[in-house]
């Protein structure tokens, strides 16, 4: 390959979150939850008017009664950085695929943190807050991390070009290289995951996300919040505490 053939290396600083397709209302939530006190007569609410119903969900979130918010499905096509999928997947609560630097040639994509990235931790692990960092030290993360994925990228083409498997020559790839996959979860459990990878005001529970990972489910909150609005409202109500 000659240099002119070398893909050009791209940085970015967001992540992409796209809602493939979902089954996902909170209508969903009322016959699943009926079926227990109205056994087949439950299947007039499949297509219940959800908005009478509000009282309802909010009972079993408050009682935390979660197994009716079980039967939705969101599925989602995320891009992001590795060292954020290795946060993700250890949620053993959704269903992933993820494309393979074993079958395909990665491409050049490479998160670099942008200027509104805090970089400094605050105080010890476990009681810490990430605050801004100087120019001169955003000034030098961004320089290393280009510098240094771009020497990572051209020795990994230099061995695809020598012949070397696609396995063996990704291993020279920093984290920070982006990966996409696609995610299936249920409101239950994307209600787990919000109320661990979200920092906000009114959780019963503190969490501390890293903010990549805080950036992909805020972008899963927004559907969540536009498919299900009752059920979003009723969680946010009771301290963000997944039933």
């Amino acid at each position: 390959m000659t240099e002119t053939d070398t893909p050009e290396i791209t940085f970015r600083s967001d992540v992409t979150v796209e809602l493939v397709k979902a089954s996902a209302s909170d209508a969903d939530v009322l016959f699943a939850a009926r079926v227990s006190t109205r056994g087949e007569q439950s299947l007039e609410d499949v297509d219940g008017d959800a908005s009478r119903s509000a009282g309802l969900i909010n009972y079993l979130m408050r009682d935390r009664h979660g197994s009716p918010f079980e039967h939705t499905s969101f599925t989602f096509f995320v891009r992001a950085p590795i060292f954020m999928w290795r946060e993700h997947m250890r949620h053993r609560i959704a269903s992933y695929n993820e494309e393979s630097g074993r079958y395909r040639e990665l491409e050049p994509v490479f998160y670099v943190p942008g200027p509104e990235r805090n970089l400094i931790q605050d105080g010890k692990p476990g009681a810490y807050v990430f605050v801004p960092g100087t120019p001169e030290q955003h000034a030098l993360v961004d320089s290393e991390v280009r510098r240094s994925c771009a020497q990572a990228y051209a020795a990994y083409q230099a061995m695809l070009e020598a012949g070397v498997a696609r396995e063996v020559a990704r291993v020279v790839l920093p984290v920070t290289i982006y990966s996409s996959a696609y995610v299936t979860m249920n409101a239950r459990a994307l209600m787990n995951f919000l109320s661990l990878r979200t920092k906000r005001e009114g959780s019963h529970f503190p969490s501390f996300p890293q903010r990549e990972i805080e950036m992909v489910a805020e972008l899963y909150e927004r559907e969540f919040e536009r498919l299900m609005p009752l059920t979003h409202a009723a969680f946010q109500s009771h301290g963000r505490v997944a039933p």
